[in-house]
């Protein structure tokens, strides 16, 4: 995959992994943003193993080409190596060909590897630690960037099989990305990673408001929906729906 441009979608269940897997997306990624952007949490913390458990087993039945990645949720993986790969297991059990978790966690990578739990790593703005951050910033600014490559070139070295590198500057995902041999996926890094990751629910404008600087709508999707919904309810109150031809 080095090299060449890796298409990733971030999704939560059957239909849309089977969308995804449909429209040629190389790597389907079940992320624990599904807790904001499905369950309604404010984030990704709340998010526990059971929902994760219970999210990837539904897009595994939908997916049948791409690979198909599942975010380790937060708690999951840094209290031991043992808890690490102990969940990492569960969610390949589950339906995962791969775990992605965040940040350096050198042996943890290292113990899910060697125990036939492929990783994908990452590295720059890790949504988990926001709290550690300050919210949600841009990470690797100036001088900072240095840290950022470092952690790269480490998942690297503890067996990792990608990195997704997450809101950093442009100049550092070039970098990083000319740094390691793995293939980078970036998702608000610019145009020099190996590949792009996206959210199914951004990508087909499903959330509302203004969309993220660094995600990009192609469909206005959930003006589309609430008008057929209110189309919906339009013909039942007027009797129009259902008519002979809808019954048995």
């Amino acid at each position: 995959m080095k090299g060449s441009r890796v298409v990733c979608v971030t999704a939560y269940d059957a239909p849309s992994a089977a969308m995804a897997d449909e429209a040629g997306v190389d790597l389907i990624l079940v992320g624990d943003s599904v807790g904001n952007a499905v369950l309604g949490y404010q984030d990704t913390l709340p998010v526990s193993m059971a929902e994760m458990l219970h999210h990837v087993a539904a897009a595994r039945r939908g997916c049948r080409r791409a690979l198909l990645a599942a975010d380790m949720p937060f708690g999951s993986f840094q209290t031991s190596t043992e808890q690490a790969v102990a969940n990492g297991v569960a969610l390949v059990k589950a339906g995962a060909d791969a775990v992605k978790l965040e940040g350096p966690w050198d042996d943890a990578i290292e113990r899910l590897t060697r125990s036939g739990v492929p990783v994908l790593g990452h590295v720059g703005m890790t949504p988990q630690s926001h709290h550690v951050f300050g919210g949600f910033k841009v990470q690797g600014k100036g001088e900072a960037g240095d840290a950022v490559l470092d952690a790269a070139k480490r998942i690297e070295a503890a067996g990792a099989f990608a990195v997704v590198v997450e809101l950093i500057p442009a100049d550092l995902s070039r970098r990083i990305t000319e740094a390691v041999s793995i293939p980078t996926i970036g998702i608000g890094a610019g145009p020099h990673c190996d590949g792009e990751i996206q959210v199914f629910h951004d990508i087909l404008g499903l959330t509302g408001g203004e969309p993220f600087r660094h995600s990009r709508r192609f469909l206005n999707g959930r003006e589309l929906f609430v008008q057929a919904l209110k189309g919906y309810a339009d013909v039942v109150r007027k009797r129009e729906f259902p008519t002979d031809e809808n019954s048995f």
